[in-house]
This record gives structure tokens, C-alpha cells and sequence, in this order.
């Protein structure tokens, strides 16, 4: 659905200033109905990319193609949704009266545009807010005004700015609920952010950036494989004082002669070796598997 070329984007400021590499040669495809997360720390080229995306910017060299979704450019983008990181708001509008206006600019129907706002509006959980001024609005309801907005005309395809940034803990798992449920209407979802938590529990897919350049992209899944420890935690019974030949990487005794030493993917055959030797109760084994947030901080650019 979106295919980036060689995309590079270089700024440059005045004459005596030295250019600055936004973007470095970076390709990626969006298949249409997948939702794919975009991670990269503040600065690494993200929203640079979607601005690129929206036609607000222009690349210095490559280009993106959209596919499925026609071949004249102003078809293209009534197809698209598109929540800007710092979307601005008419602060003496209404509730409704905002969605309605934005409703317009799509040519959305009235008739559409009314019973889209009744369906999303309570899953939204801002119904009850809709006839108060935007001013009165809360970071939260704001953000879901705006999302709402961005699905009114039913776009195909959904791009989001940091939708959750900003957000707390009970705001971000409401707003990752509506994604979540448009997606599975068969909405392609393509958003950024660098809340890694976030983008790990509902992508399937994930795009990294870092300082400009493509770092990976692929299913998280096989992102945890490649760049995580292969270390597991071997659970056994035993008399408090005793010690396992075995190197173990490091042992914790609980009460009830519960042990627990975390050992290598090596180590852990001969630790179960030597515990069946000596005849001890294996309790279990357990894959100790990184997060996408401790893989994020550490994966290299290329």
C-alpha cells in the first residue's frame, strides 16, 4: 500500500550551516491491512517520513509509491486518515461542531458523518463531552477527538503521529483499544511512536529508524529471536546447600529449597544433566525473552 524508495531528505538552513541527513536512503513497504508500528527515538527521521508520506515535504532523492489505492494523487489521499503529532484544534468549536467541520472537509455525507460520529463517539468515550468547547478538553480527549476525526470518512489507509504520546496508562490502553478494533475492520494502520511497550503488544510488524537510517524491519517476533539472549531459567529442588557444578550465570535460593539459576542455552543441558543425575526435582524451564524496549536501545545502525 505505501512503498518507500531510496528515500533520503537532507535540510539545509543557509550556506555557512552544515546539511542535515534527516533521512538516509531508506526503503520499506506497508502491505495493505497490516498494522505496523514506527519506532525510533525523538529525532530519528519518523515524522519526517510521514510528512514525505503526506506530500507536506518533498524527499531530496527517491520517492514513495502507493499501490491499491487508484493513480491520481488526489484520490490517493482521500483514502488516507492522518493524526498529525501536534494536530491543532479550534479551541471555540464544539465538540461536534469540530467533527462536523472536518466531516465537511471530506465530503463526508451528512447522513455518514452523523452515523459515523454515533458509532465511534462512546468508543471513543468522549460522547458525553461533544456540545462542550475543545478549550475544556483534556490532552486524552483531545487526542480522541482527533482520532476520531482522522476515521470519519473511512480511509482506507490510517497513519498516525505518536498517537499515544502524552497519554496516561488508562488513556494509551483505551486509545490502543480503537486501533486495535479499526484495524480489525480491515484498516491498514501504520503508526509512530517511541513508547516501545505500546508497539510491541499490538503490531505485528515493526520499522526502526535510527539517526535517519533503516535498522530493521520485519515481524517483532522474529526481532526478538535474532537479537535476544539465549538464556533460560531452570527452576529445581534441592538442599539449601548446594551448588551446581554447572556455570550458571546467576542462582537464587527461595524457601522450601526452591532453586532458580539462569544458565545459557549450552549450560542449561548440562545443569539438567547433573540435576537428574543426583536426583533432583526439576521444577521447570523458562525462555527468558528481551523486550522490544531492551532490543530498541540497543540495536545498531547499519
Amino acid at each position: 500500500m505505501i512503498v518507500f524508495n531510496g528515500v533520503s531528505k537532507i535540510f539545509k538552513s543557509d550556506l555557512l550551516s552544515q546539511p542535515f541527513v534527516a533521512l538516509d536512503n531508506v526503503s520499506f513497504e506497508i502491505p495493505r491491512g497490516s498494522m505496523v508500528g514506527f519506532l525510533g527515538a525523538n529525532g530519528a527521521g519518523k515524522t519526517t517520513s510521514l510528512k514525505i508520506i503526506m506530500d507536506f515535504i518533498r524527499p531530496t532523492s527517491g520517492q514513495v509509491d502507493f499501490t491499491n489505492l487508484g493513480s491520481d494523487r488526489s484520490g490517493i489521499f482521500k483514502k488516507i486518515g492522518f493524526l498529525p503529532e501536534r494536530p491543532y484544534f479550534y479551541q471555540n468549536l464544539t465538540g461536534h461542531e469540530f467533527l462536523s467541520f472536518m466531516g465537511s472537509l471530506s465530503e463526508v455525507p451528512s447522513m455518514q458523518l452523523k452515523k459515523e460520529i454515533q458509532k465511534w463517539a462512546p468508543r471513543f468515550k468522549i460522547d458525553h463531552a461533544l456540545n462542550r468547547q475543545l478549550k475544556t478538553y483534556s490532552k486524552g480527549m483531545l487526542q480522541r477527538v482527533g482520532f476520531l476525526a482522522t476515521i470519519l470518512h473511512n480511509p482506507e489507509l490510517i497513519i498516525l503521529d505518536e498517537p499515544l504520546s502524552g497519554l496516561d496508562p488508562i488513556g494509551r490502553k483505551e486509545l490502543k483499544d480503537v486501533i486495535v478494533e479499526v484495524h480489525r475492520e480491515g484498516k491498514t494502520v501504520f503508526f509512530s511512536s517511541h513508547i516501545v511497550p505500546d508497539i510491541e503488544e499490538i503490531c505485528d510488524r515493526v520499522i526502526f529508524l535510527k539517526e535517519g537510517k533503516l535498522v530493521y524491519d520485519g515481524t517483532v517476533d522474529k526481532l526478538l529471536q535474532s537479537e535476544g539472549q539465549t538464556e533460560y531459567i531452570v527452576k529445581y529442588r534441592a538442599p539449601s546447600e548446594y551448588t551446581p557444578q554447572t556455570d550458571v550465570k546467576e542462582r537464587q535460593i527461595f524457601p522450601g529449597n526452591l532453586h532458580s539459576s539462569t544458565v545459557s542455552e549450552t549450560s542449561k543441558n548440562e545443569l539438567l544433566k547433573e540435576l537428574v543425575d543426583r536426583n533432583l526435582d526439576v521444577i521447570g524451564i523458562e525462555h527468558i525473552k528481551p523486550s522490544l524496549e531492551e532490543i530498541f536501545y540497543h540495536i545498531k545502525s547499519n
